[in-house]
Protein backbone atom coordinates (compact mmCIF):
# COMPACT_ATOMS: atom_id res chain seq x y z
CA UNK A 1 0.00 0.00 0.00
CA UNK A 2 1.56 3.68 -1.02
CA UNK A 3 2.78 5.79 1.87
CA UNK A 4 -0.41 7.34 3.79
CA UNK A 5 -0.46 11.17 2.59
CA UNK A 6 -3.42 12.77 4.12
CA UNK A 7 -3.87 13.18 7.94
CA UNK A 8 -7.34 12.25 8.96
CA UNK A 9 -8.70 15.45 9.77
CA UNK A 10 -11.15 14.71 12.72
CA UNK A 11 -10.42 14.16 16.55
CA UNK A 12 -11.48 11.04 17.29
CA UNK A 13 -12.26 10.24 21.05
CA UNK A 14 -13.61 7.25 23.20
CA UNK A 15 -17.08 7.53 24.34
CA UNK A 16 -17.34 8.27 28.00
CA UNK A 17 -16.51 5.24 30.35
CA UNK A 18 -20.30 5.03 31.90
CA UNK A 19 -21.88 5.30 28.30
CA UNK A 20 -19.60 2.60 26.51
CA UNK A 21 -19.93 0.17 29.84
CA UNK A 22 -23.64 0.23 29.18
CA UNK A 23 -23.65 -0.63 25.14
CA UNK A 24 -21.03 -3.12 25.28
CA UNK A 25 -23.82 -4.84 27.63
CA UNK A 26 -26.66 -4.60 25.05
CA UNK A 27 -24.01 -5.00 21.54
CA UNK A 28 -22.51 -8.38 22.03
CA UNK A 29 -20.76 -7.67 18.91
CA UNK A 30 -17.92 -5.00 20.23
CA UNK A 31 -15.52 -6.46 22.98
CA UNK A 32 -13.53 -3.42 23.32
CA UNK A 33 -15.70 0.02 23.29
CA UNK A 34 -16.59 2.71 20.82
CA UNK A 35 -15.66 6.00 19.33
CA UNK A 36 -16.81 9.41 18.34
CA UNK A 37 -14.96 11.07 14.74
CA UNK A 38 -15.13 14.80 14.11
CA UNK A 39 -17.86 17.76 15.05
CA UNK A 40 -20.74 15.48 14.81
CA UNK A 41 -19.60 12.80 16.59
CA UNK A 42 -20.15 9.94 13.88
CA UNK A 43 -20.16 6.89 15.88
CA UNK A 44 -17.92 3.62 15.30
CA UNK A 45 -16.57 0.79 16.92
CA UNK A 46 -12.94 0.93 18.41
CA UNK A 47 -11.11 -0.50 15.39
CA UNK A 48 -12.14 2.88 13.33
CA UNK A 49 -9.02 4.64 15.58
CA UNK A 50 -6.56 2.54 14.30
CA UNK A 51 -7.71 2.77 11.04
CA UNK A 52 -9.32 5.57 10.00
CA UNK A 53 -6.52 6.93 7.82
CA UNK A 54 -5.89 4.00 5.77
CA UNK A 55 -9.97 4.32 5.22
CA UNK A 56 -9.32 8.32 4.27
CA UNK A 57 -6.53 7.59 1.92
CA UNK A 58 -8.15 5.01 -0.16
CA UNK A 59 -7.33 5.93 -3.53
CA UNK A 60 -10.57 5.96 -5.42
CA UNK A 61 -10.42 5.40 -8.99
CA UNK A 62 -12.80 8.00 -11.72
CA UNK A 63 -14.95 5.26 -12.95
CA UNK A 64 -15.46 4.15 -9.44
CA UNK A 65 -19.29 3.50 -8.71
CA UNK A 66 -20.38 4.45 -4.37
CA UNK A 67 -23.35 4.21 -3.08
CA UNK A 68 -23.73 6.11 0.46
CA UNK A 69 -26.60 5.73 2.81
CA UNK A 70 -27.51 5.53 6.47
CA UNK A 71 -27.97 1.66 7.40
CA UNK A 72 -31.41 0.32 5.87
CA UNK A 73 -32.18 3.00 3.25
CA UNK A 74 -32.93 0.81 0.38
CA UNK A 75 -29.20 0.11 0.48
CA UNK A 76 -28.82 -3.58 -1.05
CA UNK A 77 -32.20 -3.24 -3.43
CA UNK A 78 -30.37 0.00 -5.05
CA UNK A 79 -26.80 -1.84 -4.95
CA UNK A 80 -28.64 -4.67 -7.09
CA UNK A 81 -30.09 -2.03 -9.26
CA UNK A 82 -26.99 -0.21 -9.94
CA UNK A 83 -24.88 -2.51 -11.01
CA UNK A 84 -27.16 -4.68 -13.14
CA UNK A 85 -27.67 -1.59 -15.05
CA UNK A 86 -23.81 -1.02 -15.15
CA UNK A 87 -23.57 -4.29 -16.33
CA UNK A 88 -26.07 -4.47 -19.37
CA UNK A 89 -28.58 -6.64 -17.36
CA UNK A 90 -26.49 -9.45 -16.79
CA UNK A 91 -28.14 -11.31 -14.96
CA UNK A 92 -26.73 -14.89 -15.57
CA UNK A 93 -23.60 -13.15 -13.47
CA UNK A 94 -25.40 -11.61 -10.43
CA UNK A 95 -27.21 -14.39 -9.72
CA UNK A 96 -23.84 -16.95 -9.68
CA UNK A 97 -21.85 -14.08 -7.92
CA UNK A 98 -23.28 -12.49 -4.39
CA UNK A 99 -23.89 -9.32 -4.06
CA UNK A 100 -21.16 -8.57 -1.53
CA UNK A 101 -18.73 -9.65 -4.24
CA UNK A 102 -19.72 -7.75 -6.88
CA UNK A 103 -20.72 -4.46 -5.02
CA UNK A 104 -17.98 -5.12 -2.36
CA UNK A 105 -18.92 -3.48 1.55
CA UNK A 106 -16.00 -1.08 2.03
CA UNK A 107 -16.06 -0.58 5.88
CA UNK A 108 -17.69 -3.86 6.84
CA UNK A 109 -14.66 -5.08 8.44
CA UNK A 110 -14.18 -2.38 11.09
CA UNK A 111 -17.38 -4.09 12.55
CA UNK A 112 -15.56 -7.84 12.86
CA UNK A 113 -13.97 -8.12 15.96
CA UNK A 114 -10.97 -10.38 16.62
CA UNK A 115 -12.77 -11.96 18.84
CA UNK A 116 -15.91 -12.42 16.99
CA UNK A 117 -13.70 -13.33 14.13
CA UNK A 118 -11.90 -16.06 16.48
CA UNK A 119 -14.88 -17.39 17.12
CA UNK A 120 -16.50 -17.43 14.01
CA UNK A 121 -13.48 -19.46 12.16
CA UNK A 122 -13.45 -21.88 15.39
CA UNK A 123 -16.89 -22.59 14.36
CA UNK A 124 -16.46 -23.52 10.62
CA UNK A 125 -14.75 -25.60 8.64
CA UNK A 126 -11.89 -24.97 6.45
CA UNK A 127 -13.87 -24.69 3.20
CA UNK A 128 -15.44 -21.76 5.08
CA UNK A 129 -12.55 -20.22 6.53
CA UNK A 130 -11.46 -18.62 3.37
CA UNK A 131 -14.58 -16.54 3.48
CA UNK A 132 -14.44 -15.32 6.91
CA UNK A 133 -10.93 -14.02 6.40
CA UNK A 134 -11.76 -12.51 3.17
CA UNK A 135 -14.81 -10.44 4.61
CA UNK A 136 -12.82 -9.38 7.20
CA UNK A 137 -10.01 -7.70 5.23
CA UNK A 138 -9.85 -4.13 5.34
CA UNK A 139 -11.50 -2.82 2.00
CA UNK A 140 -9.02 -0.95 1.55
CA UNK A 141 -6.95 -3.87 1.16
CA UNK A 142 -9.17 -5.85 -1.02
CA UNK A 143 -10.39 -3.29 -3.56
CA UNK A 144 -6.86 -1.82 -4.50
CA UNK A 145 -5.89 -4.93 -5.77
CA UNK A 146 -8.67 -5.61 -7.90
CA UNK A 147 -7.08 -4.61 -11.67
CA UNK A 148 -7.91 -1.46 -13.16
CA UNK A 149 -9.87 -2.96 -15.92
CA UNK A 150 -12.38 -3.62 -14.02
CA UNK A 151 -15.00 -1.24 -12.70
CA UNK A 152 -15.23 -1.46 -9.08
CA UNK A 153 -18.76 -0.88 -7.81
CA UNK A 154 -18.19 0.25 -3.71
CA UNK A 155 -20.77 0.49 -0.89
CA UNK A 156 -20.63 2.64 2.01
CA UNK A 157 -22.69 4.30 4.91
CA UNK A 158 -19.42 6.49 5.55
CA UNK A 159 -21.02 10.17 5.53
CA UNK A 160 -19.51 12.43 2.93
CA UNK A 161 -17.35 14.08 5.13
CA UNK A 162 -15.64 10.45 6.10
CA UNK A 163 -15.53 9.19 2.47
CA UNK A 164 -12.08 9.57 0.93
CA UNK A 165 -11.20 12.78 -0.30
CA UNK A 166 -10.27 11.23 -3.83
CA UNK A 167 -14.07 9.81 -4.47
CA UNK A 168 -15.12 13.63 -4.68
CA UNK A 169 -11.69 14.64 -6.16
CA UNK A 170 -11.72 12.32 -9.14
CA UNK A 171 -15.55 12.67 -9.85
CA UNK A 172 -16.61 9.20 -9.12
CA UNK A 173 -20.35 8.99 -9.67
CA UNK A 174 -21.58 8.77 -6.27
CA UNK A 175 -25.56 7.85 -5.04
CA UNK A 176 -27.31 8.24 -1.90
CA UNK A 177 -30.36 6.87 -0.64
CA UNK A 178 -32.06 8.84 2.06
CA UNK A 179 -35.15 6.99 4.00
CA UNK A 180 -37.45 8.15 6.52
CA UNK A 181 -35.98 7.75 9.98
CA UNK A 182 -38.56 6.00 11.57
CA UNK A 183 -38.62 3.20 8.91
CA UNK A 184 -34.62 3.37 9.24
CA UNK A 185 -34.69 2.62 13.01
CA UNK A 186 -37.00 -0.25 13.06
CA UNK A 187 -34.92 -1.90 10.51
CA UNK A 188 -31.72 -1.40 11.88
CA UNK A 189 -32.91 -2.44 15.06
CA UNK A 190 -33.86 -5.57 13.48
CA UNK A 191 -30.41 -5.74 11.45
CA UNK A 192 -28.52 -5.41 15.07
CA UNK A 193 -30.39 -8.34 16.27
CA UNK A 194 -29.57 -10.72 13.17
CA UNK A 195 -25.54 -9.90 13.07
CA UNK A 196 -23.35 -11.46 14.89
CA UNK A 197 -21.29 -8.76 14.58
CA UNK A 198 -23.77 -6.32 16.39
CA UNK A 199 -25.07 -7.96 18.56
CA UNK A 200 -27.96 -6.51 20.12
CA UNK A 201 -30.02 -8.43 23.08
CA UNK A 202 -32.12 -5.06 24.39
CA UNK A 203 -35.87 -4.05 23.21
CA UNK A 204 -36.82 -1.59 20.66
CA UNK A 205 -37.32 1.32 23.04
CA UNK A 206 -33.98 1.38 24.22
CA UNK A 207 -32.23 1.10 21.10
CA UNK A 208 -34.71 4.30 19.48
CA UNK A 209 -33.20 6.00 22.65
CA UNK A 210 -29.83 4.84 21.10
CA UNK A 211 -30.39 5.55 17.26
CA UNK A 212 -31.93 9.39 18.29
CA UNK A 213 -28.50 9.96 20.33
CA UNK A 214 -26.89 9.02 17.40
CA UNK A 215 -25.10 5.66 19.56
CA UNK A 216 -25.25 3.19 16.43
CA UNK A 217 -22.94 2.97 13.76
CA UNK A 218 -22.79 5.61 10.87
CA UNK A 219 -25.03 8.02 13.10
CA UNK A 220 -26.06 10.68 13.47
CA UNK A 221 -29.02 10.40 11.54
CA UNK A 222 -29.54 13.87 10.49
CA UNK A 223 -25.74 14.56 10.41
CA UNK A 224 -25.50 11.96 7.99
CA UNK A 225 -28.50 12.88 5.60
CA UNK A 226 -27.69 16.69 6.28
CA UNK A 227 -24.19 16.27 4.42
CA UNK A 228 -25.57 14.48 1.64
CA UNK A 229 -27.66 17.35 1.08
CA UNK A 230 -25.19 19.20 0.79
CA UNK A 231 -23.47 17.86 -2.10
CA UNK A 232 -26.74 17.02 -4.29
CA UNK A 233 -26.16 19.68 -6.13
CA UNK A 234 -22.60 18.17 -7.60
CA UNK A 235 -23.20 17.00 -11.63
CA UNK A 236 -22.09 13.35 -10.12
CA UNK A 237 -23.83 13.11 -7.08
CA UNK A 238 -27.59 11.53 -7.00
CA UNK A 239 -29.72 11.81 -4.18
CA UNK A 240 -32.58 9.78 -4.10
CA UNK A 241 -35.36 9.78 -1.96
CA UNK A 242 -36.37 5.60 -1.03
CA UNK A 243 -39.98 6.43 -0.56
CA UNK A 244 -39.62 7.85 -3.74
CA UNK A 245 -38.26 4.87 -5.79
CA UNK A 246 -40.94 2.64 -4.06
CA UNK A 247 -44.24 4.52 -5.64
CA UNK A 248 -42.43 5.04 -9.15
CA UNK A 249 -39.54 1.76 -9.30
CA UNK A 250 -39.84 2.43 -13.41
CA UNK A 251 -38.88 6.49 -12.70
CA UNK A 252 -36.12 5.59 -10.44
CA UNK A 253 -34.40 3.13 -12.78
CA UNK A 254 -34.50 6.28 -15.56
CA UNK A 255 -33.21 8.48 -12.84
CA UNK A 256 -30.50 6.18 -12.24
CA UNK A 257 -30.06 4.83 -16.11
CA UNK A 258 -29.16 8.53 -17.25
CA UNK A 259 -26.94 8.96 -14.28
CA UNK A 260 -24.68 6.33 -15.55
CA UNK A 261 -25.54 6.23 -18.89
CA UNK A 262 -26.50 2.89 -19.20
CA UNK A 263 -30.36 2.55 -20.04
CA UNK A 264 -32.18 -0.30 -20.60
CA UNK A 265 -34.62 -0.68 -23.26
CA UNK A 266 -38.38 -2.09 -22.45
CA UNK A 267 -37.87 -5.06 -22.67
CA UNK A 268 -34.38 -5.22 -20.07
CA UNK A 269 -36.77 -2.46 -18.31
CA UNK A 270 -39.38 -5.01 -17.67
CA UNK A 271 -37.07 -7.91 -16.40
CA UNK A 272 -35.29 -5.61 -14.17
CA UNK A 273 -38.26 -4.59 -12.13
CA UNK A 274 -39.13 -7.93 -11.96
CA UNK A 275 -36.31 -9.17 -10.91
CA UNK A 276 -36.48 -5.92 -8.06
CA UNK A 277 -39.99 -6.61 -6.87
CA UNK A 278 -39.78 -7.71 -3.33
CA UNK A 279 -41.05 -11.08 -3.29
CA UNK A 280 -38.43 -12.26 -5.74
CA UNK A 281 -35.87 -10.44 -4.03
CA UNK A 282 -36.45 -11.78 -0.95
CA UNK A 283 -35.81 -15.12 -2.51
CA UNK A 284 -32.39 -14.03 -3.83
CA UNK A 285 -29.80 -15.53 -2.56
CA UNK A 286 -27.62 -13.35 -3.92
CA UNK A 287 -28.66 -10.59 -2.34
CA UNK A 288 -30.08 -12.25 1.04
CA UNK A 289 -26.54 -12.21 2.68
CA UNK A 290 -26.70 -16.23 2.14
CA UNK A 291 -22.69 -17.05 2.72
CA UNK A 292 -22.81 -14.37 5.99
CA UNK A 293 -25.73 -17.33 7.59
CA UNK A 294 -23.47 -20.26 6.90
CA UNK A 295 -21.05 -19.07 8.09
CA UNK A 296 -22.64 -18.07 11.56
CA UNK A 297 -22.65 -14.49 11.40
CA UNK A 298 -26.52 -14.43 11.19
CA UNK A 299 -28.19 -15.45 14.03
CA UNK A 300 -31.15 -17.81 13.62
CA UNK A 301 -34.52 -16.87 14.85
CA UNK A 302 -34.78 -13.32 13.92
CA UNK A 303 -35.77 -11.40 11.10
CA UNK A 304 -34.33 -11.83 7.44
CA UNK A 305 -31.45 -10.11 5.64
CA UNK A 306 -34.63 -8.44 3.86
CA UNK A 307 -37.09 -7.82 5.31
CA UNK A 308 -40.38 -6.41 3.81
CA UNK A 309 -38.51 -3.87 2.13
CA UNK A 310 -41.14 -1.01 2.16
CA UNK A 311 -44.72 0.14 2.73
CA UNK A 312 -47.66 -2.04 3.58
CA UNK A 313 -50.71 -1.51 1.07
CA UNK A 314 -52.32 1.36 3.41
CA UNK A 315 -50.38 4.40 2.28
CA UNK A 316 -50.44 5.73 5.82
CA UNK A 317 -48.87 2.33 7.47
CA UNK A 318 -44.86 2.44 7.44
CA UNK A 319 -42.32 -0.43 8.26
CA UNK A 320 -43.03 0.67 11.62
CA UNK A 321 -45.16 -1.78 14.06
CA UNK A 322 -42.99 -1.04 16.89
CA UNK A 323 -43.83 2.34 17.20
CA UNK A 324 -47.30 1.62 16.65
CA UNK A 325 -47.69 -1.01 19.65
CA UNK A 326 -45.48 2.20 21.68
CA UNK A 327 -47.56 5.70 21.39
CA UNK A 328 -46.02 7.50 23.73
CA UNK A 329 -42.73 6.17 22.01
CA UNK A 330 -43.63 7.15 18.67
CA UNK A 331 -44.73 10.79 19.72
CA UNK A 332 -41.33 10.92 21.57
CA UNK A 333 -39.77 10.29 17.55
CA UNK A 334 -42.32 12.14 15.73
CA UNK A 335 -41.09 15.09 18.00
CA UNK A 336 -37.91 14.31 17.11
CA UNK A 337 -38.28 14.06 14.10
CA UNK A 338 -40.11 17.65 13.60
CA UNK A 339 -37.32 18.95 15.73
CA UNK A 340 -34.67 18.22 12.95
CA UNK A 341 -36.36 18.38 9.82
CA UNK A 342 -35.79 21.87 9.42
CA UNK A 343 -32.05 21.49 9.49
CA UNK A 344 -32.04 19.40 6.36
Amino acid sequence: MDKLQVKFPYDIRDVDAETNAELLEYFKGERTGFVQVGPEGYFFPHKYKAQAEHYYNFKARPDDIWISTVPRSGTTWTQEMIWLLANGLDFAQAEQRPLTDRFPFFEFPLFVHDDVKAELLAENCSADMEFIEKICRPGYETLEELPSCQRRFIKTHFPFSLMPPSVLENKCKVIYVVRNPKDVAVSYYHLNRLFRTQGYVGDFERYWRYFQKGLNPWLPYYSHVNEAKEHRKLPNVLFLKYEDMLIDLPGAVKSIGDFLDCIPNAEGLEKLLNHLNIKNFRQNKSVNMHQMAAVGILKQGEAGFVRRGGKDTDAKQHDQQEFVDNPKLLKTANDWIQQNVKYI
